[in-house]
Formats: C-alpha cells, sequence, structure tokens
C-alpha cells in the first residue's frame, strides 16, 4: 500500500480563462460555478493548492457555446492528472540527459524540494519528459517550411544503429538543414516493402524531396527510387570507402598476425618479461596503499645527478632502464589496432617495427648492450620475410589516399560533380592499365572499379547541391553520442542496449539547449498531443512486458495473460 504524501500547501490560487470574449462570436465569457480541476501541485520552491474555474460562451447561439475555456497560465503549471510540476518534469531531464544521473542521485537531489519516490522519478522521466520532447521537436514546421522555401526542397538522410541481439533496428530520418527530426523508430525486416513504409510519409509532404543521403542498403536503394523518384539519392563517402579498403584491410590483419608471430618467434622471449632485477619479489612491480613500497632514490634525465656521484652501477642501471622502455614498445607495437580505411594496423606495425631497429642500430653503435642487441637481430631477421606483403599494402593504401583526395577537393577551389566523376574515372582507368603489379594489387585494384561502378549513381550529388554533406558521419555521431549517453548514465553495456531498445527513439531526440528553454518548450505542449505520444511509447514497450528479471511482476503479467485466456471461449481438448 502505497504511503501518502503529507503536504501542506502554502497558497490558493483559483485560475480563470485570460480570453475576455468568446474567440468566436466576439460575446462575453460567463464562469461556471465549479472548478475543472482541483489538486494540490508540488512544484521546486512551494507547494500549491490550485484549481480552474472554467469559462462559457453567455450567447446559447454560438457554436462554441458548450465549450470550455480554461485558464492557460493555469495549464502550464502542472500537466493534467500530475502533481508534480512541469518546473520538477523540466529538472528530472536536465539532470538524467544532461549530468547523466542515475535516477537514485536525481531523487536525492530533489528529496530536500518535493517528496517524490525513485519510480516515480523514472515514471516522470520515461513517459512525461521524452513525449513531452517529442511533441516539442513537432512544433516546427515553420522552420521546415522556410528551409525548404530558401533551398527549393528538403535534404533528409537516414541510418540505423546496428540491432543488438536479433531486435529489430533502430532507424532515424533527419532533414539536414534545419537538424529536425522527421521519423524514428523500429524496423523489423530491411526489405523494400519495410523501407517504403517507412518513407512513405515523406511522399506527402507539401516541399519536394531534393536529396537522400544514407547508406548503400539493398532494399532502401529501390525504396527511395519508389516513394522519392525525383529526390537524389547520394551514398555515404565514408561508407564507400570502408568497402573499398575491405579486401586490403583483410589482408592487412592477416599480414598483422603473421608479422606478429615472426616477431615473437624471434624475440618473444625477450618482450613476454621484464628485465629481471636484484629484487627479491621482481615480479610485484609498483605499490601503493598503506604499506607502499619504497622507491628507490630517483635517477635518469628527470632527476639528474651531480657527476660525482655517477658511478658504472648507475650506467647500468640506466641501460637496463632504456631497453626495458625499448621491450616494452615493442610488445605494445605488437598489440595495435586497425581503423580501415586508413589507419592499418599491419603496415603500421611494420613501420614502426623498423622505426625501433633504425633506433637501436644509433644506440648500439654508442654502447653495446647484449638485450638490445638480439632484440635488434630478432626484429631484423623476422621483418624481411615480409617485405613484399608490406609493399603491397602500402601501395593499396596509397591507392585509398589518392581516391579520398579526389573525393574531397580542396575548400577554395568550388568543383562540379562531373569533374570529380570525371577525375575519379581517369583515376580507375589508370590503375587498369598498370603493368607490373602484383596478384594481390591487380586483385585489389579490380575490387575498386567494381565497387567503384556499383555506387557511382550516387557519389557525387554533394557537390552539385548546397547542404547534401558528403558523408553520413553526423548521424552515426548522433548513434554514438547517445550510446555514450545512456553508457555512462546506466553504468552497464547491457542496460545500454535495453535502453535503446525500449526507448531509443524518444532518447535520440534533441533537446533545448538550456534548461530554463526545455521547461518553457515543455508548458508549450498541448495535453492532447502528449497523451497521443505516450500511447505510442505505452505500445512500443508492450513488447517487452514478459522481458524482466522480477518474479513479481512476472507473476502479475502471468495473472494478466491467465485473466485474457480465460475470457475466451472454452473449446474441447480432447
Amino acid at each position: 500500500m502505497r504511503t501518502p504524501k503529507e503536504l501542506y500547501p502554502g497558497e490558493r490560487i483559483i485560475y480563470k480563462p485570460e480570453l475576455p470574449a468568446c474567440p468566436h462570436c466576439e460575446g462575453p465569457l460567463t464562469m461556471y460555478n465549479y472548478l475543472a480541476w482541483d489538486k494540490t501541485v508540488q512544484t521546486l520552491d512551494r507547494v500549491l493548492s490550485i484549481a480552474s474555474r472554467p469559462g462559457h460562451c453567455s450567447d446559447a447561439m454560438c457554436p462554441e457555446h458548450e465549450a470550455r475555456f480554461l485558464s492557460a497560465e493555469g495549464q502550464q503549471i502542472a500537466l493534467p492528472g500530475s502533481t508534480y510540476g512541469y518546473d520538477v518534469v523540466a529538472r528530472i531531464g536536465w539532470q538524467r540527459q544532461e549530468r547523466r544521473d542515475i535516477y537514485t542521485d536525481i531523487r536525492a537531489d530533489l528529496a530536500s524540494q518535493i517528496q517524490i519516490s525513485e519510480s516515480h522519478v523514472r515514471y516522470l522521466y520515461q513517459q512525461v519528459y521524452l513525449p513531452l520532447l517529442a511533441c516539442h521537436e513537432r512544433k516546427y514546421w515553420g522552420r521546415l517550411a522556410q528551409a525548404a522555401q530558401q533551398h527549393g526542397g528538403l535534404i533528409i538522410n537516414t541510418d540505423g544503429l546496428a540491432p543488438e541481439g536479433g531486435e529489430p533496428q533502430l532507424w532515424f530520418i533527419r532533414e539536414l538543414l534545419t537538424g529536425l527530426t522527421l521519423r524514428s523508430g523500429w524496423l523489423s525486416r530491411f526489405d523494400q516493402p519495410t523501407f517504403e513504409a517507412f518513407l512513405h510519409p515523406l511522399g506527402q509532404l507539401p516541399w519536394p524531396i531534393l536529396a537522400v543521403l544514407s547508406d548503400k542498403q539493398k532494399g532502401l536503394l529501390p525504396a527511395v527510387s519508389t516513394i522519392l523518384p525525383v529526390a537524389r539519392h547520394h551514398f555515404c563517402h565514408a561508407h564507400y570507402l570502408k568497402n573499398l579498403a575491405q579486401p586490403l584491410a583483410d589482408a592487412d590483419s592477416a599480414f598483422k598476425v603473421e608479422l606478429g608471430k615472426a616477431v615473437r618467434q624471434e624475440v618473444g622471449v625477450l618482450i613476454r618479461a621484464e628485465k629481471p632485477t636484484e629484487t627479491p619479489q621482481s615480479n610485484v612491480l609498483t605499490v601503493t596503499g598503506l604499506l607502499p613500497d619504497d622507491l628507490p632514490a630517483a635517477t635518469g634525465p628527470e632527476f639528474p645527478q651531480p657527476e660525482s656521484s655517477v658511478t658504472p652501477a648507475s650506467d647500468a642501471a640506466l641501460a637496463d632502464e632504456v631497453v626495458t622502455h625499448l621491450l616494452r614498445h615493442t610488445r605494445y607495437l605488437l598489440t595495435l589496432k586497425g581503423r580501415p580505411p586508413f589507419c592499418l594496423a599491419g603496415i603500421e606495425t611494420y613501420q614502426r617495427l623498423q622505426g625501433v631497429v633504425t633506433l637501436t642500430n644509433e644506440l648500439l653503435e654508442h654502447r653495446h648492450d647484449p638485450c638490445m642487441a638480439r632484440l635488434n637481430q630478432g626484429i631484423r631477421s623476422a621483418l624481411p620475410r615480409f617485405a613484399s606483403q608490406y609493399r603491397d599494402l602500402q601501395q593499396g593504401s596509397a591507392y585509398l589516399q589518392d581516391i579520398d583526395q579526389i573525393l574531397e577537393p580542396p575548400d577554395d577551389s568550388p568543383i562540379t560533380g562531373e569533374q570529380v566523376s570525371r577525375q575519379l574515372r581517369t583515376y580507375l582507368d589508370d590503375l587498369l592499365h598498370l603493368s607490373d603489379v602484383s596478384p594481390c594489387l591487380d586483385a585489389f585494384r579490380r575490387h575498386l572499379d567494381k565497387v567503384s561502378t556499383s555506387y557511382w549513381p550516387g557519389l557525387f550529388h554533394c557537390y552539385d547541391l548546397e547542404g547534401l554533406p558528403r558523408t553520413n558521419n553526423d548521424m552515426e555521431s548522433l548513434f554514438r553520442d547517445t550510446q555514450r549517453r545512456l553508457l555512462r548514465t546506466t553504468g552497464q553495456k547491457g542496460q545500454t542496449r535495453r535502453a535503446l531498445q525500449r526507448i531509443g527513439a524518444w532518447e535520440l531526440l534533441p533537446r533545448p539547449p538550456t534548461e530554463a528553454e526545455c521547461l518553457d518548450a515543455l508548458r508549450q505542449v498541448p495535453p492532447s498531443q502528449l497523451t497521443k505520444e505516450q500511447r505510442r511509447l505505452r505500445r512500443h514497450r508492450e513488447r517487452f512486458r514478459l522481458r524482466t528479471r522480477s518474479t513479481r511482476r512476472i507473476n502479475a503479467q502471468f495473472n494478466k495473460l491467465r485473466q485474457q485466456w480465460l475470457s475466451l471461449a472454452a473449446t474441447s481438448t480432447g
């Protein structure tokens, strides 16, 4: 049983309509002799007892005679059916999204101002604040109309967040000129009919769609051409380059693995362990706390000692320190990870191992050290076996760099899509006519031509249409920022995935830049729109009714299912 809140209002306010006359016939308004609503509301600074006395048109012949007119100021204190002010809802949303607070911390922060439970904080954020944001963004039709008039139409981009665990994929459609969200929701399939249903409302807009920016999903291409036949479909250059680099990245990954095996075979014993010292417990490296290790006297370049104190023993210690750092660096180089298309770990590992060889050659000329000599000799023995592969990979990487430079001309030299198209076609043809290339590079240059041909119809629209970016990176940044924010808030990857599955479409919505602007925006949302949006959210969350670890909730859901089933007409079970 819930514990009733003990609230003591500090002020009683009865609101009346601000309208001086009927908006239809301009006749005088008469107040009803009852209150439309009467409740106690908690705000951040006080507790209020508020009510609203409705008015109506006194002319019985007026079409608006039966309509009730309420106070707009009173309705902006709190939502219908809620005893918490809009300022409480805005504060909860702001702390959750801006400060990344968990519900327990938000409740503790509000405890000195209002009486509220942690579960109600969660309810107000998920079931009230997020739907209010969605309703708030729908108010900006004027910005869409202005952008369409200024540019002759709208430019949209669409992308999907990678699904988790076989769940439907979250997709997002945004208008690029205004940054407004047009549609956001989950798709259970990724074929042409599904994408057509998702894009269909865009074809009903009163303004033309100039261009669509997206990746090259198979089902999306025919759907865009069907729903938006006039729009230019531009493909993301970043994904184009990643697809170009795929076989090179695979070859680089295999190259790095083999290179790492060869280097470990030569110097693995050296780099797997720290250089032994005279300390009995040498495997305990660094200890702090109430019982820390005693540190030896500091020496080295950062702590120079007087020349008179330098001894052969200190020279040996400094030499051991240099060798230890080189061993650690070599061990680190074998763990590098690549980020295609341009950051390839195998190429980088080979180049930086060459740098270790160059440095150790220089150091050994000055002073010989057996351990450093073994490191130098081991790496020098391993690298020549991979020189040919390295040259092929480096040349393939140079091809990608050249293509990227063609696609990204300098800002100070305006260029058309036709010019970029000719440059890229000429470059690809030149590659195909190169002689004396290795089989690996021959296969790669044919792959470059094949992938480019498939992307060709959608690669060059961005040069001819102002406001159309080359890549879809902004949308992907939105996905990453949302995931990063949720991860910082929940602290668990599993909870982050759960939040994206259950309320991700609402979490992706932008919020006003300040808490005050957020509060003002929430107050402008009509309650009828909020009710519809809350129904949308509840309908989506119905999919997850039985996905909970709570036995109490599962039993409650089972009881509902049992009652629903037993209400059906009985049939023979045989």
